[in-house]
């Protein structure tokens, strides 16, 4: 086992490891800065694809990662341990509380919820609350985008494509559809784990065509309204690279540039499946993903 990152150096296609050395579990990561530090929560793959815990972690520069402790576990309902928990994405509330939002799921799919816990720190432990079906809808891989202390949910919705939902005022449900996305060739399918950044008055939308733990080319839009209209999706990374095999979770807004996260998926060892970080070029109306084998934040962005 390698050991933990000290030297600040970000190796793309590796596993994470933890201030412990062991692997650390930020699967389908979501990325909030806190004052000085990173916090991220994973998904603990301990147990294959169904649900361990969610795992958090703080790291000074997305290379060296401090272990936290489990942020939600096992319970009895929802959070069973035949169910799936992915995508594990928090926001802070205006009033300082801290939500973290989650796809749930049984293990045959058919669920295909949205559920909602609550803390009073970002590390946890959260109290899971309930989940719902947004507007009714299916909703599976998510991410979450918060602007002026409003937050908003992003929901793959095989039915209808990928929403756009605007939460309540404590983010705790979803109150309206502010847009739904699909795919232009095949356009009864939106697609999945979306992330969301505005940089200057551009709001870019990312996402992962609908074909398992298989890499696909990413794509991403554009829009200057979050209500639309969105331009066609184009690839974020060169074609035939499968967007450097992986599949996107979060792009992270780091000091005027962004960062991409995504993950390697490894079907038969989920535990140790890599994570993809590198680079993302925004300007202009255009995203690129950039290959380094390794790099630092530090270099590129401060």
């Amino acid at each position: 086992m390698s050991a933990p990152a000290v030297d600040g150096i970000i190796r793309p296609g590796t596993v994470f490891h933890d201030d412990r050395g062991h692997v650390a579990q930020l699967h389908g990561i979501g990325v909030q800065r806190v004052g000085d530090l990173w916090y991220a929560w994973g998904e603990d793959k301990a147990a294959g694809s169904t649900f361990t815990a969610v795992a958090c972690y703080t790291s000074p520069d997305l290379a060296a990662w401090r272990y936290e402790g489990n942020a939600l576990t096992v319970a009895d309902g929802d959070l069973a341990s035949d169910r799936v928990i992915e995508r594990p994405k928090v926001l802070q509330r205006p009033d300082g509380a801290w939500v973290m939002l989650l796809h749930v799921d049984t293990a045959d799919y058919s669920y295909a919820r949205v559920g909602y816990a609550i803390a009073e720190h970002p590390a946890g432990p959260y109290r899971y609350l309930h989940s719902e079906r947004p507007m009714g809808n299916v909703s599976r891989d998510i991410g979450v985008y918060q602007e002026d202390g409003v937050g908003y949910l992003l929901s793959e919705d095989r039915d209808n494509g990928l929403q756009i939902y605007r939460l309540r005022p404590d983010y705790l449900g979803v109150e309206s559809i502010v847009a739904t996305l699909r795919q232009q060739d095949r356009p009864e399918f939106g697609y999945e784990s979306p992330t969301m950044v505005r940089h200057g008055d551009t709001y870019y939308l990312f996402g992962s065509d609908l074909t398992g733990w298989s890499m696909n080319e990413n794509k991403y839009a554009t829009a200057t309204d979050l209500a639309g209209p969105w331009t066609p999706w184009r690839n974020v990374a060169p074609e035939g690279t499968r967007t450097f095999e992986s599949q996107v979770s979060v792009v992270v807004p780091v000091d005027g540039g962004h960062v991409y996260i995504g993950d390697r998926w490894n079907p038969d060892d989920l535990f140790r499946s890599p994570a993809v970080v590198l680079p993302l070029r925004i300007a202009d109306g255009t995203a690129e993903l950039v290959w380094h084998d390794g790099w630092q934040v530090d270099e590129l962005f401060r």
